[in-house]
């Protein structure tokens, strides 16, 4: 590959976990709005459920989460009954329609809360919403937070899938990113999980770090790889730190340059196909029999906010500081700002900043983004299907794109738009093409390898 091709595709845009994406909201909708969304959805509209603790005993410098650091449970305690607050408004708009079937803890690091309001969480979801016997509860853990009692809360709380942040091994990466983690950690949490009935363990790694090597990278893998993970994320680490003032942190003489990057990814992505896994869009992999590599295999695949996902709810819910929501009507955000947020659900019980109601062409170019960054592909005759006269725009540019190709990166027969394997690692490139918003200049994005 050409280092001219690579800086053609390699230019910052979207990550696409949601389309239109966040930096195009506005303060047009706000509770209100929300409030009329909720009440609107359908009484057997599936609901999955989203909520976001935004601190941390530590600040990784390469985070790009909203999330700050605390050293004492105070202000986690403080918050914790804002979010139920939140949920409780939520739930009364609702008046019992929607069944909850997915539940996901993010952060930050939701594995800072305490057994006792881990456990009065789960139970506050299960007394507001129809909650799922089948409910998906999952839980991103930093291993450095985990004890005794923490195991056994999650157990008892019903928690189904971990999540857990491996990023890289090696002790050199490690200190330039301020995320000291051993091996033998993360070993005992995820087989202290398993012991206690969690039937799926995700494990995130990180190429494109300070000091990391193909060598390194591929190191880190096959550590990964040895505590026999039901999927993987091999994710390329997003460079904002005008977003993120902690990234500043990180030496960027360090940082590895695109071509590099590439190369990283590419040995990773080898290496774990290699011991069984199915790829899964540009940066999952999963055993074959895993949900997501049948969702995959199926055409069932969906992207949100939390990446590749089984996840069919039309309607997702989000709780507490920052979180994203995403219904049929549109997209809502909370404040940011945890203290403002705190106090925004004390005086009206919902928080809402920012949002963005969506025309039938955002909702047509979303699901064709969508079935790119899923797919690799989209087929005309679904596209018609579904948007009838109005995807006539889209498969002219699909003509204009495929025409305008020197690289070999896309194919259009007229029936399949679809991504070559040499375009794959640049999807997300190919995607900013039916994004119409993206033009427009508003945010500023990490770069596509």
């Amino acid at each position: 590959m050409s280092d001219t091709m690579l800086a053609r595709y390699a230019k910052p845009v979207p990550r696409y976990t949601s389309y239109p994406t966040a930096p195009h909201f506005h303060a047009g909708v706000d509770d209100l709005t929300y409030a009329g969304w909720l009440k609107s959805l359908p009484p057997a509209t599936a609901l999955s459920l989203y909520v976001h603790i935004p601190f941390c005993d530590r600040l990784c410098w390469f985070c790009g989460c909203h999330t700050k650091q605390v050293l004492r449970y105070d202000p986690i305690a403080a918050y914790l009954p804002s979010v139920f607050r939140e949920m409780e408004t939520v739930a009364g708009l609702l008046d019992g329609r929607g069944q909850a079937v997915a539940l996901h803890l993010g952060g930050g690091s939701p594995s800072m809360l305490q057994p006792k309001d881990l456990i009065e969480l789960a139970s506050r979801v299960r007394q507001g919403f129809d909650v799922s016997r089948k409910l998906e509860f999952s839980i991103e853990i930093d291993p450095n937070d985990m004890t005794d009692d923490r195991y056994d809360a999650f157990a008892q709380a019903g928690v189904t899938r971990i999540s857990v942040g491996v990023q890289d091994f090696n002790p050199k990466v490690q200190h330039a990113i301020n995320r000291i983690q051993t091996y033998e950690q993360t070993r005992a949490v995820v087989d202290g999980m398993r012991q206690r009935g969690v039937t799926s363990v995700n494990l995130d790694v990180l190429y494109g770090l300070p000091h990391q090597t193909v060598a390194s990278v591929v190191a880190t893998v096959d550590q990964a790889l040895s505590m026999n993970p039901d999927r993987l994320a091999l994710f390329g680490y997003a460079h904002v730190p005008w977003m993120k003032t902690h990234q500043r942190m990180i030496d960027e003489a360090a940082l590895p340059d695109p071509a590099e990057r590439l190369r990283q990814s590419t040995a990773a992505a080898e290496r774990i196909c290699a011991a069984g896994y199915v790829a899964i869009g540009i940066d999952h992999f999963a055993k074959p029999s895993d949900g997501l590599a049948v969702a995959c295999k199926s055409g069932k695949l969906h992207r949100n906010f939390q990446g590749y996902t089984t996840d069919e709810a039309p309607a997702l819910i989000g709780l507490g500081a920052s979180s994203i929501g995403n219904l049929p009507h549109g997209y809502v955000q909370n404040i940011t700002a945890t203290g403002e947020y705190m106090r925004a659900i004390r005086q009206r019980g919902l928080a809402i900043a920012k949002g963005l109601p969506l025309s039938d062409e955002d909702r047509m170019r979303g699901w064709v983004i969508e079935r790119l960054m899923c797919d690799f592909a989209v087929s005309v005759d679904e596209l018609r299907n579904r948007f009838k006269h109005m995807a006539a725009p889209v498969v002219t540019e699909m003509i204009y794109a495929a025409q305008g190709d020197q690289d070999g990166v896309v194919w259009f027969d007229g029936h399949t738009f679809s991504i070559t394997e040499l375009g794959r690692p640049f999807v997300r490139s190919v995607a900013a093409t039916f994004d119409t918003y993206l033009a427009s200049g508003v945010g500023r994005h990490s770069v596509a390898v």
